[in-house]
């Protein structure tokens, strides 16, 4: 038991860490990790679910504020350092978790076809493109644009594969964001946990039931948001040999923890 606490305490700290990283989604690696389903479920009718996951998400939780008020700076720091580094070690992260995913899909229908995902992997590739090429634009910063910010964010964690903050970056109202919350400016934090609300009680109840009803479909063409997205942030250019020696090294060490992870949950769970 505290061993499967700390598990879910770390994928949290690694969710409150990428959550407000540019190219990183939130909603990917709480795919990743097994969250986001009893998320859906307990954010769409927490009634019901509280006492079902409760025992999951107080130390998830904890470890997200750890990861969101704490790690994050330091990533942030990895990232200016050499932004490659940072995004293979988060690649590794999510490439270790998806022989699992694509076990629990087969899992579940094992007959349906996997062309709903290879036809979602290339549409939502082609987007993601597409929105690379725009031009960034520039959002006056007020109440609303800091609810703008919140609807992104909760769109980012219901609909799995959209960084909100690559969205965000586009619109200029990352950095305004990201400062308001480092100062603690309740003007900036308000306004951004009512959009996050308005978002995830808007939607997190139709991804729920879509789950119940069509889980084989649903969790591939999530998995193709999600491969579609991670295949955006894998560097192509490294400063140097060294630097490029040192990615393939953090890309092996998240790989080999998110492995451990999801091997350690599958033994707790067969343990009862």
């Amino acid at each position: 038991m505290l061993l499967k606490s700390l598990i879910l305490a770390v994928q949290g700290a690694i969710v409150g860490t990428g959550a407000i990283l540019p190219g990183v989604s939130g909603g990917v690696l709480m795919v990743a990790f097994g969250i986001y389903e009893p998320m859906m479920a307990l954010l769409s009718r927490p009634s019901k679910f509280f006492r079902l996951y409760y025992k999951m998400f107080i130390p998830f939780l904890i470890g997200w504020l750890l990861g969101f008020t704490l790690l994050a700076r330091a990533v942030e720091a990895m990232f200016n350092a050499s932004a490659p580094v940072a995004l293979m070690l988060f690649f590794g992260l999510i490439c270790g978790t998806l022989p699992e995913l694509i076990k629990d899909s087969e899992r579940s229908d094992a007959k349906r076809s996997w062309t709903p995902f290879v036809l979602t992997l290339s549409l939502a590739y082609f987007l993601f493109c597409l929105l690379e090429q725009g031009k960034p634009a520039q959002v006056e910063t007020n109440t609303m644009s800091f609810v703008i910010c919140g609807l992104v964010w909760g769109l980012s964690l219901v609909v799995p594969g959209l960084s909100s903050s690559s969205v965000l970056l586009y619109m200029g109202l990352y950095e305004p964001m990201t400062a308001g919350i480092a100062s603690l400016d309740f003007s900036v934090i308000l306004p951004l946990l009512l959009g996050l609300a308005i978002t995830v009680a808007a939607l997190a109840r139709l991804v729920n039931t879509l789950f119940e009803r069509h889980y084989a479909l649903i969790s591939r063409l999530i998995l193709g948001f999600v491969i579609a997205s991670s295949l955006k942030i894998v560097p192509v250019q490294f400063e140097s040999v060294g630097t490029l020696a040192l990615s393939l090294t953090c890309f092996g060490a998240g790989f080999a923890l998110a492995r451990y992870m999801d091997c350690a949950r599958e033994k707790q769970q067969a343990n009862g």
